[in-house]
């Protein structure tokens, strides 16, 4: 499934081109290649393994609150496909939670219902607001590259949270999912996640006077021998090898 849902992505997002055959029909979408042509081709193909060497993801989540309490959380996840079959990762996440003395601002009757992302596959960017004077930020960056892959990063805990006066940053890497989660009673949330079939941003607020903002940075070191090929095929390659998340795959 999760294979499915990359290729289905990356499909729609590709131009319907029309395609003309050496006799000089054409059409859309999907057709055979006839013996005659296929003789004539060269040097088009790349036979082989897996082209995706190293796969990261790095996330970083920054919350100020409308009484002055901050909260910031950031993660990092690699995994590295050189072994063959399931990647090596690695996991490094980070949490901190500063408290104010002023109370909350009051959000009486207001609601926000982010619990549809859940369902959400593909890339997925969300802003929900309900306050006055707030700043909402969501970025996503992708690099893509031949070469040396990035030095090996100490293995750390799989989970860890921080908890002050209402507020809440947690960053976790669990089954099939890794998952960076900001929350302040009665505020709102703000959220990052990479799991089977999505990667997103989230951000809810419904309090006055708010700044918050994501970002998502996903870089990928190609095998040289696979330079060649096209961008979104590394891209999905690299997400659907991503077996070693955890059961569910």
């Amino acid at each position: 499934m999760f294979r499915q849902h990359v290729w289905m992505a990356l499909l729609l997002m590709a131009p319907a081109l029309p395609l003309q055959a050496a006799d000089g029909r054409t059409g859309r979408g999907l057709t055979e290649i006839p013996d005659p042509e296929l003789s004539l081709m060269r040097g088009r193909y790349t036979v082989g393994g897996n082209n995706v060497a190293w796969f990261g993801v790095t996330m970083v989540s920054q919350w100020q609150a409308g009484n002055g309490a901050t909260l910031q959380g950031a993660l990092t996840l690699a995994m590295d496909f050189r072994g063959g079959g399931a990647p090596k990762l690695s996991f490094q996440p980070s949490v901190h939670v500063t408290a104010a003395d002023a109370p909350l601002p009051d959000t009486h009757g207001r609601s926000i219902d982010s619990s549809g992302l859940a369902n959400a596959s593909g890339l997925v960017q969300s802003v929900q607001v309900a306050g006055d004077g707030n700043v909402a930020r969501n970025v996503t960056t992708l690099s893509v590259r031949d070469g040396e892959m990035p030095s090996a990063a100490s293995e750390g805990a799989r989970s860890v949270s921080a908890q002050q006066a209402g507020a809440s940053a947690t960053a976790v890497l669990e089954g099939n999912q890794a998952r960076l989660l900001l929350q302040v009673d009665g505020q709102g949330l703000v959220q990052q996640w990479i799991r089977n079939g999505s990667v997103g941003q989230g951000i809810a607020l419904a309090g006055d006077g708010q700044i918050a903002s994501n970002q998502l940075r996903l870089e990928l070191v190609r095998n040289t021998v696979g330079g060649n090929l096209p961008l979104s095929q590394n891209v999905a390659q690299a997400i659907a090898l991503n077996r070693g998340m955890g059961p569910g795959q």
